[in-house]
């Protein structure tokens, strides 16, 4: 009875912290995102250690959880009107992100004398964002506009590019190392090829009964279940879960019936798994890490986000997009959280004399994204103008 009550005790008093984060942050400006991340580092074993479970026993779980979630909302952003509307845009930035990101990563450290295959490895990693935090920070700073919607259209994307250019370095990594470069293509193409294949097989058959099951009527059960057997299926398949929620998400709200309903019943519902996500993760990372991560990461930080910014000013640029837009897209799309750090250890499995040091320099980096990069989400909404002047 004792571990139950320290659960529900546990729990209890992290949702409460998600309503005195609403609070703090109308005083501080600082983004929720931010703010939780930060409690959890504080109450986690990295400080106070206050938790009074283990949180590597039931992290993982909220995790997937909030993030299928995450997935299937921005899935469903992309409806065929918004795509027909600003899908050129959101294409267009995207992979110049992709690109600029990779590139600037690999020949800065390859000109700082960094090891071919660590700078194509860190190369690979640095487009990969964290939709979760990014999505939050703009419904917090109840952000509306063409900006907002061409920001939430690259994330709800960018992750199957970075898979794809993580895929394609980790293989010449390893062309250079001597290894095999059909397993690290067979790797990416397992992980988006099974992704949309899983968000297929749920995703048609949701979008068929979607409200008809109850006529006009699309339940809450209903929404959480295509979200959960989407997860289920794509974690059995040992795909990616984010990238098959999102498929399943794109598919409903193209061809369901009564599209809509399922997004709102999900965006009633996702929040208090937020907080427990964030909270978590912030308890969960490894703050001691940031110390360690040297000269190289310290570059790698600096150079990811030259590469951002590059790449959306650029991008913004042959799209036609605003001024502003450009200087900023690239800045807003900054977070960086687990999609990196999976990526990171399945590069670790390949090059083991430079896991320990491979793993550090993504650990360290992401403490610091995680915290800061809201913030800088937050400013780049700001700066556009896409925040309500009181907020």
């Amino acid at each position: 009875m004792v571990n139950e009550a320290a659960v529900l005790l546990t729990i209890g008093g992290l949702m409460a912290l998600g309503l005195a984060t609403e609070a703090l942050g109308r005083m501080t400006r600082l983004p929720r995102v931010t703010l939780l991340v930060l409690f959890g580092v504080l109450v986690g074993p990295a400080a106070l250690d206050l938790l009074p479970v283990d949180i590597d026993r039931w992290y993982d779980l909220t995790a997937d959880v909030a993030l299928l979630m995450v997935g299937f909302l921005l899935g469903g952003k992309l409806s065929a009107d918004f795509l027909r509307e600003t899908g050129d845009r959101v294409m267009t930035v995207s992979i110049f992100e992709v690109l600029a990101a990779a590139a600037a990563v690999f020949a800065g450290l390859w000109a700082l004398g960094v090891d071919p295959a660590m700078a194509l490895l860190l190369a690979g990693m640095a487009p990969a964002s964290a939709p979760a935090a990014i999505k939050s920070v703009v419904e917090e700073a109840e952000a509306k506009g063409r900006f907002t919607d061409v920001l939430l259209g690259i994330v709800a994307i960018d992750d199957a590019w970075g898979l794809i250019a993580f895929s394609v370095l980790l293989a010449v990594a390893q062309t250079l190392d001597g290894g095999g470069v059909f397993a690290a293509l067979a790797y990416g193409g397992w992980e988006l090829g099974g992704a949309v294949v899983a968000g297929l097989a749920l995703g048609v058959p949701a979008a068929i009964l979607t409200g008809r099951i109850w006529p006009g009527e699309a339940t809450r059960i209903e929404a959480l279940g295509i979200v959960f057997l989407t997860g289920g299926l794509a974690l059995w398949m040992e795909v990616s879960f984010l990238l098959a929620a999102m498929v399943a998400g794109v598919v409903v709200v193209n061809f369901a019936a009564h599209h809509d309903r399922p997004f709102r019943a999900i965006e009633n519902f996702d929040w208090p798994f937020m907080v427990l996500f964030f909270v978590l993760a912030g308890a969960s990372l490894e703050v001691s890490e940031v110390s360690a991560i040297g000269v190289v990461g310290l570059a790698y930080i600096a150079l990811r986000l030259c590469g951002l910014a590059a790449g959306g000013w650029i991008g913004a640029r042959v799209c036609q997009a605003e001024r502003s837009h450009g200087r900023w897209i690239g800045i807003a799309i900054t977070p960086q959280a687990g999609v990196a750090l999976g990526m990171a250890l399945v590069a670790g499995s390949r090059f083991p004399d430079i896991k320990d040091q491979l793993i550090a320099i993504i650990v360290g980096s992401t403490v610091i994204f995680e915290v800061a990069g809201p913030i800088l989400t937050r400013l780049a909404l700001r700066r556009v103008g896409e925040i309500p002047k009181n907020d």
